[in-house]
């Protein structure tokens, strides 16, 4: 800042130059760090109620694909079992689930009405159910599409299993 006197009147002069040099160079740091993170997915994820409903199941509602997730000692996924089933991956799960479903997608589908509820051992680490959710939700086609599967996901209120 300069101050430049001219007989009685004082002028001072802001140089802006410093102050758009760091400007330029925030937003540079910005654009440089800024991570472009994966495609997360998009769950409709009913959590358990407090009470059961009162009243008689719709008729049209086909009953929720029950997958039970069991922890091991060191709170991993043990095993994975649906409808007394027992799948070792989630990949072969997500096999059973598209063959379930069908190639019949949109409104009215068996796509757009089935539900999956997951029962999990309480030491269940995170990550592992995650991993299911992601597996029976959808995929990432070979043409970079995503493919929904069952979108409707709910959460049998969690037990003490093998694990803990």
């Amino acid at each position: 800042m300069k101050l430049r006197k001219k007989g009685d009147e004082t002028k001072v002069e802001m140089q802006m130059t410093a102050m758009i040099d760091v400007v330029f160079q925030l937003l540079i740091f910005f654009m440089l760090s800024f991570k472009i993170v994966a495609m997360e997915g998009d769950f409709n994820v009913k959590m358990p109620l407090a009470a059961p409903r009162e009243g008689l199941p719709d008729d049209k509602q086909i009953p929720p694909v029950k997958i039970r997730l069991e922890a091991n000692a060191e709170y991993g996924l043990g095993r994975m079992s649906l409808n007394g089933q027992v799948y070792e991956t989630p990949e072969k799960l997500r096999n059973y689930i598209i063959g379930f479903i069908g190639p019949e997608r949109g409104p009215g589908s068996l796509q757009d009405t089935a539900e999956v509820e997951l029962d999990c051992d309480y030491d269940l680490k995170y990550a592992e159910v995650v991993a299911i959710v992601t597996a029976v939700s959808g995929y990432v086609a070979d043409d970079k599409t995503v493919v929904k599967l069952i979108e409707k996901i709910k959460f049998a209120p969690p037990r003490k299993g093998a694990g803990g």
